[in-house]
C-alpha cells in the first residue's frame, strides 16, 4: 500500500463544498506519507508552518479534482487535510455576574466550623 501511495497517491482536502483531491509531486508524496504516518486525517490547524505552506501551495497551484475527476477514484489517498473556514469573531453573550454569599462567603464559613 505504501508503494501505491508513493507511486501515485493523492491528498484529499476537505472543503466546505466537499472533498477535493490534489496530485502532489513525488517528493511531496514522500513528505506527505511521513506527515500522515500516524493519522489518516489531520486538521489544517495542527500542521506546523512548513506543512501548512505546502498544503496551501498544493491547493493554490493545482486544480482541484472532485470525486468524479480523471482517475481520482483509482488513486490511493495518502491522507486527508481538513480545511474549515476561519470562524469570524462573533460576539459571545455577556457573562452572568458571580454570585457570592454575602460578606462571609464559603471560605469564612469553612473556618467557623470546628
Amino acid at each position: 500500500m505504501w508503494i501505491e501511495k508513493l507511486a501515485g497517491g493523492v491528498v484529499r482536502v476537505q472543503t466546505p463544498i466537499g472533498p477535493r483531491y490534489v496530485m502532489p509531486s513525488f517528493s511531496q508524496r514522500v513528505y506527505l506519507l511521513w506527515m500522515f504516518r500516524n493519522f489518516p486525517i489531520l486538521p489544517h490547524a495542527v500542521l506546523n508552518s512548513r506543512q501548512q505552506r505546502m498544503v496551501d501551495q498544493l491547493c493554490s497551484e493545482q486544480r482541484f479534482e472532485s470525486m468524479a475527476g480523471d482517475g481520482v477514484d483509482e488513486s490511493p489517498v495518502i491522507g486527508t487535510v481538513e480545511r474549515r473556514p476561519a470562524v469570524g469573531t462573533t460576539e459571545l453573550p455577556p457573562r452572568r455576574p458571580v454570585v457570592s454569599e454575602g460578606s462571609q462567603g464559603l471560605a469564612a464559613e469553612a473556618r467557623q466550623q470546628p
